[in-house]
């Protein structure tokens, strides 16, 4: 994960600031830095997305492709995750870095969203047994300025809302064989329902207090951080602990109430400008919230 060196003097006045709820930036502790999201930004994706929180970027593509159901769920489809941090994001991702947190963040993102409890998996099933839909989610890191999970989660939300999958028409030939055949009509789609899809709400331990969407200088005073995936309904799907330091039963408790209170807010906004933004046809233009 990116990091940056804060000196003592800094590190004091951010420790001090946040226990009096008063950030360098001037954000409480439990406040995003503005937010800006656009969609169908990738021509040739099914869905795609883009999120600007703070200096940090993030865009991600969804391509939908028919394969084979997995042995143990023979009625559901599944989601495929890449992540790819640019080298020019930081340059900590150049070489082995950016691999080794690539494949930190497509682990954490699995566990997350593909599941039946996030993304309707049957939906995706065309035939069981034999076909279904794979959805590959690919996530480029553009540019990082902290609290990349929240913005990777807000996006991935938006891509799979924006997502049109081809709609499937099944018939048998004189043998018995199914035929398979895709709609060309690009109106003629299946959409996702992603109410259930979680956001990651991360938040980092500073001193004796915890801050939402923490800056790189913020993270650099963290002793630990927890990643709390939250359903617009506050329901917590995944708490992962990230970082060396250790929390107690206290911290995590109250961390974890305010991951689901901050997370379960940030649903109703996020779906309502996805909703509008995509009324505006080609007219739309970049959406912030949670300025």
């Amino acid at each position: 994960m990116a990091t940056v060196q804060v000196s003592e003097a800094e590190k004091v006045y951010i420790l001090h600031g946040v226990r009096d709820d008063l950030r360098v930036d001037g954000r409480g502790c439990e406040d995003y830095r503005h937010m800006e999201i656009e969609t169908d930004m990738v021509s040739n994706t099914d869905g795609s997305a883009k999120v600007t929180l703070g200096h940090t970027d993030v865009l991600v593509g969804v391509k939908a492709e028919m394969g084979k159901p997995r042995p143990m769920v023979p009625d559901e489809g599944y989601l495929e995750f890449f992540v790819d941090c640019s080298a020019n994001a930081t340059p900590e991702f150049e070489g082995r870095g950016g691999d080794e947190l690539g494949m930190e963040l497509s682990n954490t993102l699995y566990k997350v969203f593909n599941n039946r409890y996030s993304v309707d998996l049957k939906s995706l099933c065309i035939s069981p047994g034999d076909h279904c839909w794979v959805l590959y989610v690919d996530v480029l890191l553009l540019q990082c300025d902290g609290n990349l999970f929240d913005a990777i989660s807000v996006a991935i939300k938006a891509a799979l809302f924006n997502t049109k999958i081809p709609k499937v028409h099944i018939s048998e030939d004189e043998e018995g064989g199914k035929e398979i055949e895709l709609s060309d009509d690009p109106y003629d789609c299946m959409r996702l329902n992603v109410e259930n899809v979680p956001c990651i709400v991360t938040l980092c331990k500073v001193g004796h207090r915890h801050v939402v969407d923490a800056t790189l200088q913020e993270k650099a005073c963290s002793v630990a951080s927890l990643i709390i995936s939250v359903t617009h309904k506050g329901t917590v799907t995944c708490v992962r602990k990230v970082g060396g330091g250790s929390l107690d039963p206290e911290s995590i408790f109250e961390m974890t109430e305010t991951g689901k209170r901050v997370g379960k807010a940030l649903h109703a906004p996020l779906m309502e400008l996805l909703q509008e933004e995509e009324s505006l046809g080609k007219k739309r233009q970049k959406v912030g919230f949670l300025g």
